[in-house]
């Protein structure tokens, strides 16, 4: 699939997730997608990614990643796995807090495990093949990429035609990274001097198991 020439920089941010699922969906419009499969990444990626499926007329599953924290920083990701697949690490962040295997070992199987739990906790009806399909993966924004780009991996697996990325929000730096992972990177906003992804939503509390199961529900 061609790169789409989108605009992409803006300065505005987003009243929800809703929002922002809105206005990443208006920017789809440009993209010839070939029997989608719309994934969002557990938990806060699943609203934004609901108004993406129903704005392509596509099924909507979760996906899940999980990130493996830094030890005094839990927020920011060393690394991330999912259910299946290797681990992806960023190598700088790993010498930085100086951890050793043992310790990535042991966070990784943790957070793997954790990762299986919620598989099975938001899987509805039989699994989608993903073989041949264009699969949009959708998170509520890119910090530091890591979990998307352990998602991308595993994704890939399934032999899909194309993973396009959607995000509403990233750093740019972020964005830069995932181009070379998934087939077509499509990122509303990407803000110099990025921070944080909760700056650019006016309302980013955290999305509970229960809303995932209902916004599922909708796609019954």
């Amino acid at each position: 699939m061609p790169r789409m020439g989108f605009p992409e920089r803006t300065t505005t941010g987003y009243t929800d997730r809703r929002h922002a699922g809105r206005a990443l969906a208006q920017r789809m419009g440009g993209l010839e997608l070939v029997d989608p499969v719309v994934l969002g990444l557990a938990r806060g990626g699943v609203p934004v990614a609901a108004e993406v499926a129903r704005a392509l007329g596509a099924p909507l599953r979760v996906c899940v990643a999980r990130k493996i924290g830094a030890p005094s920083q839990p927020e920011l990701a060393v690394g991330a796995v999912t259910a299946r697949g290797p681990a992806s690490y960023d190598p700088h962040l790993v010498r930085a807090f100086h951890l050793d295997e043992q310790t990535l070992h042991a966070a990784c199987e943790r957070e793997r495990a954790e990762a299986r739990r919620r598989e099975e906790l938001f899987q509805r009806g039989e699994p989608l093949s993903l073989t041949g399909r264009d699969v949009v993966l959708v998170d509520d924004g890119l910090a530091t990429g890591a979990t998307a780009r352990a998602a991308v991996r595993m994704l890939r697996e399934s032999e899909p035609r194309n993973i396009v990325l959607a995000v509403p929000v990233g750093s740019p730096d972020a964005v830069a990274v995932l181009r070379k992972e998934a087939d077509v990177v499509l990122c509303v906003l990407q803000p110099v001097g990025f921070a944080a992804v909760g700056q650019w939503y006016r309302d980013f509390r955290a999305t509970t198991d229960e809303e995932i199961h209902g916004i599922l529900a909708e796609f019954d």
